[in-house]
């Protein structure tokens, strides 16, 4: 069994550039299993790079703190491509770095319960809608509510308050694991997977399950929206990431992480090509997985084989942040890693297709007056 199809030379797929790695506390008699990081997550707003550490702790920092000691690009220093405009600014006193009032602060979060699953929205006060996209709604730190969704092992969707730690609200119908979650970039669908092949989509104003999706033939344990919210991509055991149009609940495409591809009945054992996790990266034409094979792949949804690979031992997440430079992929000893990502300038149909694809649904695309190729390509069934 191999990793790549038999036309894709290996020789000739790029190498991802590893820039830097966040270690877990050990102290000495804390034991390996239990440490692991399950999950990563950035927040929408580029504030908050979040981690589940382990025994029901979710670790909160921010961002430009992690990025700050990061060697990114040439001479050892940071590029400005790679260096967000929402960096807040810092006093030192002393020696020492003080956060403003309103800046972000390092603090944890005790879930209660072993958490598989991170994923960031936001609430606007006085609103029924929520919109976290940049784009869209200026995010204002403090003053928006932001929320994260955390999956946990009794099947079970606990919904918080990033800035205070409280609770929102507790969201049922997994019957067993909830292994990831994502919020929709307007937040106002929610998708989780988990163990028996569960993909659920939940309307976030009405608190309530929309539909299930159904296609993958082993343990779902990833998702994640693309930018426009037109597509969503899910990982499973099964040795595939498949591509969805969520608001039809059809396939589009799907990424093969072992040739020749496993029977549906031998897909649902074990193997060393399961995938762990699944990243849309912002520009919306590229995605990362993580699987068993000790790799991490970067695709664009154009090709049928990676892009670039990476090595990776005993990876279990990834998430790329919010503007897009960089991939956070979490392992089994609780160390985070980060790697450069491969980019490049997306067409001008790409952009004009997200455009739309932000403010409209499939449904709603389906019905405008234009040719048949246009509403394949304005629904991705042709990429």
């Amino acid at each position: 069994m191999a990793s790549f199809p038999d036309s894709v030379n290996e020789n000739y797929i790029g190498k991802a550039k590893f820039i830097g790695e966040l270690l877990v506390p050990v102290a000495p008699f804390d034991q390996k299993s239990g440490r692991e990081a399950w999950t990563v997550a950035f927040a929408p707003n580029g504030s908050y790079f979040a981690w589940s550490q382990g025994h029901r702790i979710v670790r909160l920092i921010p961002w430009a703190k992690c990025l700050k000691n990061f060697l990114i690009g040439h001479g050892g220093e940071t590029t400005n491509a790679l260096s967000p405009p929402y960096l807040s600014r810092q006093n030192s006193r002393e020696g020492q770095v003080i956060p403003e009032a309103d800046e972000p602060r390092e603090h944890t979060i005790d879930c209660g319960d072993v958490v598989w699953g991170l994923a960031f929205g936001s609430s606007v006060p006085e609103k029924q809608s929520r919109c976290v996209n940049i784009e869209w709604h200026r995010f204002k730190f403090g003053q928006d509510q932001l929320l994260l969704a955390t999956g946990l092992s009794n099947g079970r969707i606990k919904i918080w308050d990033v800035y205070t730690g409280n609770m929102v609200t507790v969201l049922r119908g997994h019957q067993n694991w909830v292994y990831c979650s994502a919020f929709s970039p307007d937040s106002s669908i929610l998708c989780s997977v988990g163990a028996g092949k569960a993909v659920l989509l939940w309307n976030m104003d009405k608190l309530t399950m929309m539909r299930k999706l159904e296609g993958h033939h082993n343990d779902v344990v990833s998702c994640e929206f693309s930018p426009d919210g037109a597509l969503l991509a899910t990982a499973s055991y099964d040795t595939r990431v498949i591509v969805w149009d969520p608001h039809k609940a059809t396939v589009l495409l799907e990424l093969g992480h072992l040739f020749p591809p496993p029977s549906p009945i031998f897909a649902g054992g074990a193997n060393d090509r399961w995938v762990r996790s699944v990243s849309f990266s912002p520009d919306g034409r590229h995605i990362a997985s993580i699987t068993d094979d000790r790799l991490v792949r970067f695709w664009s949804i154009e090709e049928r084989a990676p892009q670039a690979i990476g090595s990776l031992s005993s990876g279990l997440c990834c998430a790329f942040s919010a503007e897009g430079s960089v991939l956070a992929a979490g392992t089994r000893d609780g160390s985070v890693h980060f790697w450069e990502c491969p980019r490049s300038v997306p067409s001008l149909q790409h952009i004009s297709r997200m455009s739309l694809r932000r403010v409209m649904t499939s449904q709603q695309v389906e019905t405008l007056a234009i040719p048949i190729p246009l509403h394949n390509f304005l629904t991705y069934k042709v990429i």
